[in-house]
């Protein structure tokens, strides 16, 4: 083995795509397979069929992966997610990132927890964002219909309001004040046929609570994000009653011996309710800003910077999910503020 490969070669951001059929995940994929936007992206797709690449911009295919005449690839996902990604790190001259789209029904969880636990994919990739395609003229009737709609807005970090050429600027504002009640967080780009920046969509470091941080102190001040959307009277209600809420809560520094504790039991609890939690704890006598990351059950965080001299000790949780008991939940976690 050369000294090269030896050496742990950076983790590769990995996108999961959500939407529904309909939403514009098409388009938003044939132009990464096909633009000429000079880097590389390996596609994970349920059916490749669905896609309709043109032939001519496929250059090469052994059966499972298809290579494009921009230096992307394109495979299906027939069985195991993990058999697939794997399949993909072994070529040579790999590629810059990874898009994983789920089928429109599908829930972005389990997508995402493969990323998270499989350590073997873990030590290769790193989940750097769930996108969400909404169609902005029918996801009324989706939310109507179906919860797992909301679940992939309420799951999203970023979500492209496509089709906006299709609706009055009054129903815009709707929609619009629909996915801000669901998911205070996520970032929104308006678009028509698919038209974002793809630089808004792949290696946005969404996903990495760290790098999100960092880029946007306010990341998770979900209330002050209300106030500025959908809560005051002059700007558009949501068009329908949320089932997907989202709860915020702050302290002051945290006693670790209690709020580990409390965390786990929480999740473990919680967890089928538990969209996502994300958070920035300060813990008592650590330098450092501990930040928490999770889906479901499965929970992760680790310590991020020294807190500035300027910074105010100060923990901050996002809890979005089903059924939470805000009550209950802001009282247990004021109780393991340090004394």
């Amino acid at each position: 083995m050369s000294e090269a490969q030896t050496t742990n070669p950076p983790q590769i951001p990995v996108t999961v795509l959500t939407g529904y059929l309909g939403s514009g995940k098409t388009t938003l994929l044939n132009r990464i397979l096909s633009e000429n936007h000079g880097r590389r992206y390996a596609v994970i797709v349920n059916e490749f069929g669905e896609i309709g690449i043109d032939n001519d911009l496929i250059v090469e295919s052994d059966e499972e992966i298809y290579e494009m005449n921009n230096g992307c690839v394109c495979c299906t996902v027939r069985g195991d997610l993990i058999r697939v990604v794997e399949g993909l790190m072994r070529r040579p001259g790999r590629f810059d990132a990874i898009v994983v789209e789920t089928t429109g029904l599908a829930d972005p969880a389990p997508v995402a927890q493969t990323f998270f636990m499989d350590d073997d994919v873990r030590s290769k990739t790193k989940l750097d964002a769930v996108v969400a395609l909404v169609d902005a003229k029918h996801l009324p009737l989706r939310l109507k219909d179906s919860k797992e709609a909301e679940d992939q807005i309420a799951f999203a970090d970023v979500v492209v309001l496509n089709k906006t050429d299709l609706v009055t600027p009054e129903e815009l504002a709707k929609v619009e004040a629909t996915v801000r009640a669901i998911n205070p967080s996520a970032r929104i780009h308006r678009t028509e046929r698919s038209g974002v920046d793809l630089k808004e969509v792949l290696d946005r470091g969404a996903f990495d609570l760290k790098r999100a941080m960092d880029n946007d102190p306010h990341f998770l001040d979900a209330d002050d994000h209300h106030d500025h959307h959908g809560h005051d009277h002059d700007r558009a209600s949501p068009i329908h009653d949320v089932g997907v809420k989202s709860v915020s809560l702050r302290g002051g520094e945290m006693d670790p011996k209690r709020f580990f504790p409390w965390i786990e039991k929480i999740t473990q609890m919680e967890g089928p309710n538990i969209l996502r939690l994300k958070g920035i704890i300060a813990l008592k006598d650590d330098p450092d800003r501990y930040v928490l990351q999770g889906v479901h059950m499965i929970i992760e965080g680790d310590h991020q910077r020294p807190w500035k001299a300027d910074e105010k000790h100060e923990s901050r949780l996002v809890f979005i999910g089903r059924d939470l008991d805000e009550a209950r939940l802001r009282t247990s976690f004021e109780a393991c503020q340090a004394a």
